[in-house]
This record gives C-alpha cells, sequence and structure tokens, in this order.
C-alpha cells in the first residue's frame, strides 16, 4: 500500500524538500515514532489504511471557488499533516493517537480548507453518532472561516450533500446518517462555556486574547474517545499572548523538551539564519506560494514592498508571509537546544557514588504554587549537576495543569513532583519538603555544604532548616543579589558544563519558559512573570529560581578576593619599594 505520509517524511528528512527546522523535525517525529510503535513506553502504533482513507476522501472533494469548479489535488505537505493526523493509533483501543493538533504556516496556504476537510470527514464519515463539532473563534465572522469551508465542500458535491443539511442562517451543518452537527461559535454566542466536541476548529488563534475558547473546547474532551482540537494559525504581532506561548510549547515538543504523544505539531517558517530576502527560503513558510510561477510572482512583488517601505509593512511581511515572530521584547534566559545538550543519562543515585557535596537551593511558593528545591553538585573542572524536585498541593493540580499547559499529573507519575494533601488542601505542606531532603540526605549520604533560600515565606521553615547541621543563607530576590549566579548557570549552559537528568521535564519546562529582565544598572535575574493581554500569568519558573539560589550561595562561599585595607596598604609599599 501506498505510504505518502511516511514517503514524504523520509524525502523531507532526507533533504529532497527543502523544509524550515520545524517541519523537518515534525517529519523525523513521525518516523522515529515509526521505529518505536507498540512498545511499553509507545503504546501506539501506524494505521496506513487510515491514513490514506482520509486522504483519499479529501480529494474526492470540489473546490468551488474561482472561475470553475476544480477538484481538489492534495499538495504533499497537506498529506503529510492531514494524514499524519489520523494515522496513528492507540494500542490499547484503536482510536485517534492525536487529540490536539497545532498547525502554523504562512496566510493562504489552505490551511483552512484543511479543517474544512478534517470536520466534513469527522462529522459524516467517523462513525461516531451524535457528536458535536465546532468552528470557534473571538468573533463570529472568524468562526464562519472555516465552517463555510465545510459548506462550500458540501454544496461543490451533488453526491455529498445527499449526507448534509445546511442551515446556513443558524450557522449550522448536520450530517444526516450520524446526526453530527456543525457549529460555528464565538465568544459572542458563548464560546468559553462547555462544549464536548468530537472535533473543533480554532481558526488564526493569534488573534484570540487568551486561551478561554481553547480550554472551554478541550476541557470538554475527556471523557471522548476520540476526539480533535485543531488549532490553525499564521504567526501574529503579539508576543505577549495565547498564541505565542502555544507556539512555544509546540516548538519545545518538536525540539523534544517536552513530551506530549497526543499533540499533533507541523510549524512552517524561515529559520533564524536564514536570509529573508533570499526567495529560495519562502518555500519554508509559503509551500503553496512557491509552487507556482505566478503566485510566487505576487510574493516576490510583497516582498519588495516591505524591503522599500520598511515599519510597519516589513513586519506584515515578516509575520503573514514569512510565518516570523517579531523579536519578543523578553530576553530568553538560556537557549533551549544548549539545554537540551546539557541533558545526560546521569542521575541522583548514580552522582552520589562519588559526589557527596553539594548546595541546596529551595524556592518556596507564595500560596499553593509550584514549591521546588534544588541540589547543585559541584563536580571539578568547572563542572556541575543539578538535582529538582518539586511540590505542589492536590487542590490545586487540576488548575495548574488547566491554566499552565503543563502535565503536572504525568509529572506526579513520574517522581519529578511530589503532590501534598487532598483534594481540599490549596497551600503547600513544607514538611514534605524537609522529609525529602531529610530523605535525599540520608540515602545517598550526602553533605549539604549550605541551603540558600528565598526569605519571602522561609520563616515557617528556617528552624527545621538549621537542624541539617549546615549554614542557612537567606538570598535576596534582586537582580543585585542574583545577577552573578544568573549569568554563571547561562554560561555553564551555553557551554555545557552543567547537566541534570534528561528524563526531568519539569525541570527543562521550567528552564525554556524563563526570561531574564534588567535593573537600570544592568544587572539580571530571572522574571517569574510576563504580560499576557490584560493580565499577568506566571511562567512557574520556581525550579529555576531554585537553581540559581543554590548556586548564588556557592558564590557566597568562595573565599574573598577582597583584601583589607592595611593588606592593599602593604602591598602598595612594597611595590614602590618605600618598604
Amino acid at each position: 500500500m501506498v505510504d505518502r505520509v511516511t514517503d514524504y517524511a523520509e524525502k523531507v528528512c532526507s533533504g529532497q524538500v527543502i523544509s524550515g527546522k520545524f517541519h523537518k523535525l515534525a517529519c523525523e517525529r513521525h518516523l522515529n515514532d515509526l521505529e518505536r510503535q507498540n512498545t511499553e513506553d509507545f503504546p501506539y502504533y501506524w494505521d496506513c489504511e487510515s491514513s490514506e482513507r482520509v486522504l483519499e476522501y479529501a480529494e474526492i472533494l470540489t473546490i468551488a471557488e474561482g472561475d470553475k469548479p476544480k477538484p481538489l489535488q492534495l499538495m504533499e505537505y497537506q498529506a503529510f499533516d492531514i494524514g499524519c493526523t489520523f494515522g496513528w493509533k492507540k494500542s490499547s483501543n484503536d482510536k485517534r493517537r492525536f487529540r490536539r493538533r497545532y498547525k502554523s504556516i504562512s496566510r493562504q496556504q489552505g490551511k483552512s480548507m484543511e479543517n474544512g476537510i478534517l470536520g466534513t470527514y469527522i462529522a459524516g464519515f467517523s462513525g461516531y453518532q451524535h457528536g458535536k463539532l465546532f468552528a470557534a473563534a473571538p468573533k463570529r465572522k472568524q468562526s464562519k472561516i472555516a465552517w463555510e469551508e465545510m459548506m462550500k465542500f458540501i454544496q461543490a458535491d451533488s453526491d455529498l450533500s445527499q449526507f448534509f443539511r445546511i442551515q446556513e442562517y443558524k450557522h449550522l451543518i448536520t450530517a444526516l446518517n450520524t446526526n453530527c452537527t456543525i457549529e460555528a461559535v464565538s465568544r459572542d454566542s458563548g464560546a468559553d462555556d462547555g462544549f464536548r466536541p468530537i472535533f473543533c476548529s480554532l481558526d488564526e488563534i493569534h488573534q484570540m486574547r487568551d486561551n478561554s475558547i481553547y480550554k472551554a473546547m478541550y476541557n470538554g474532551t475527556r471523557s471522548l474517545p476520540e476526539t480533535l482540537i485543531s488549532m490553525i494559525t499564521t504567526r501574529g504581532k503579539r508576543l505577549n499572548s495565547f498564541c505565542f506561548e502555544m507556539d512555544k510549547y509546540a516548538r519545545d515538543i518538536l525540539m523534544g523538551l517536552h513530551t506530549a504523544d497526543d499533540f499533533f505539531v507541523d510549524i512552517y517558517c524561515l529559520d533564524d539564519d536564514d536570509d529573508i530576502w533570499d526567495e529560495k527560503n519562502w518555500i519554508k513558510a509559503c509551500p503553496y506560494t512557491c509552487a507556482d510561477p505566478e503566485r510566487l510572482k505576487i510574493l516576490r512583488q510583497d516582498a519588495q514592498t516591505a524591503k522599500d517601505m520598511g515599519g510597519s509593512d516589513l513586519a506584515d511581511f515578516l509575520c503573514k508571509s514569512l510565518n516570523l515572530w517579531v523579536k519578543n521584547a523578553d530576553d530568553n534566559f538560556i537557549n533551549p537546544e544548549s539545554w537540551k545538550a546539557c541533558g545526560s543519562k546521569r542521575n541522583l543515585q548514580e552522582t552520589s557514588k562519588q559526589y557527596k557535596k553539594c548546595y541546596v537551593g529551595i524556592d518556596l511558593s507564595q500560596s499553593g504554587d509550584l514549591t521546588s528545591i534544588a541540589l547543585v553538585f559541584p563536580l571539578g573542572n568547572g563542572l556541575y549537576y543539578i538535582y529538582s524536585h518539586s511540590f505542589m498541593p492536590r487542590g490545586r493540580l487540576d488548575e495548574h495543569q488547566e491554566t499552565d499547559l503543563a502535565p503536572y499529573a504525568l509529572w506526579e507519575q513520574q517522581k519529578l513532583l511530589t503532590v501534598t494533601g487532598g483534594a481540599m488542601d490549596f497551600m503547600n505542606d513544607y514538611g514534605f519538603i524537609i522529609r525529602h531532603l531529610s530523605e535525599l540526605k540520608e540515602k545517598f549520604k550526602l553533605e549539604f555544604l549550605g541551603i540558600g533560600i528565598d526569605p519571602h515565606n522561609a520563616g515557617g521553615v528556617m528552624e527545621n532548616l538549621e537542624n541539617f547541621g549546615c549554614p542557612v543563607v537567606t538570598i535576596t530576590q534582586s537582580a543585585r543579589s542574583l545577577n552573578d549566579a544568573t549569568r554563571k548557570v547561562q554560561l555553564l549552559v551555553k557551554g555545557h558544563k552543567c547537566e541534570y537528568d534528561e528524563k526531568n521535564e519539569l525541570l527543562t519546562w521550567s528552564m525554556v519558559n524563563a526570561a531574564v529582565v534588567n535593573n537600570s544598572f544592568g544587572e539580571i535575574k530571572v522574571d517569574k512573570r510576563r504580560r499576557n493581554g490584560h493580565k499577568e500569568e506566571c511562567k512557574r519558573i520556581d525550579p529555576v529560581d531554585a537553581v540559581i539560589d543554590a548556586f548564588a550561595l556557592e558564590d557566597m562561599n568562595k573565599p574573598s578576593e577582597i583584601t583589607s585595607l592595611d593588606e592593599n596598604l602593604e602591598k602598595f609599599l612594597k611595590f614602590m619599594n618605600w618598604k
């Protein structure tokens, strides 16, 4: 059987198809998953028949828009994204693997049309009865884009129209053989209320001011055996936005920084070091446009205008035609790829066989948020090993899992996170932290060289910490106090001079989330908060704070290079031969 998805992925990965870094990573992900399918660590399998079935369905559809109707012919990249979404199945129940989908590509590349294909296929031919499907957006006009794509497919084909009833005045399509409905909804019409969608098209999410519509749709799917929340967008200009956060999460998945096996991701954009004016690179963001000489000619004209005018025209060209974000005002704390390169097979048990001395950093949450500890082991020759563990009250787990786009429940199973108390406990029990440190110290025969702790909320644990028999130092959380330690961690990561357990996704998630801010003296510290639209969101960088507190304590323990006034005077007199 022909396997268009795998054939295309192999061509991309071998360099036969020009592609950007993230699209290549999406193809590599598919090929790597084929190698490990139906294993204990990866309980999914590739069903080529299901993939080809949806592609065959797509190519019997008719494109009505234009001079005259014409049969839909998928381009290879479109066949990859659609086929991959439907071809992967769960080994446990043969249901689709992917429940979420994020595709980012330049405008006018057919992404709304793709959601139109997915919606009509799921509604009419997936076999699910009485399901609810939605096209959702902040405004009704936006939500109708993908919905109208579905309507046009149905109206353009007399055979297909027999399976559906369209009530355009209601923005409602009903699949007659399954009783599934497809409805266009918006925030104005209650799109952020509760739903149980078997499919939802979220179009141009860069225009969403927050994640409320996404969460309303996705939260209603937990009891469904199959669902697909399909987000499609071209990148926008608002970097402090839900779309930017989702895009960052998607990139991290492709780079292997996060594991999200239920999430299909593909991103088409230029690479960081690409020349934006070299039209050979444009195919990475505009594969549909660049496949036709006439469409490419128009893009070339748009590029020249943007180059000549600059300003807002240039910004629009970068975003809409090359699918690039305008540079963020926030500075990343570390480079994600450098951090990933520091990951190793080394864990605490292996480290402690040779190294016993370590510095402890503790970041206590202000309320029932994430609380973290870090152990930093000097390994000699400027090398370090970092151990990290976090804590969260049971009563806050579900809330933070929804707001943070973070799999806290999975991290609890992986023993990266200790969840304290019961369902009605909303504050961290710091006794768990003391016990965890005690258990580590006793089990691995560790010697704590000192404990550095954020002074906020530290009063309740200081006495218990002093029982460890080492100095307990409060680390002021200011750029002046933390500048040296923050820069040291940046340099260690950049130079691959530190190691951590590569399985610790919680630590990685925190590291790649963190940004830095400067004070008026140019000193830096990691930033716990960024603006997101009209409100602030915590980025849960507590593990990073704990690591930096430990390094700050190490710097304090180093012998001072500052000599006394008498010692300096003595050296000066000797130099001048006056003594």
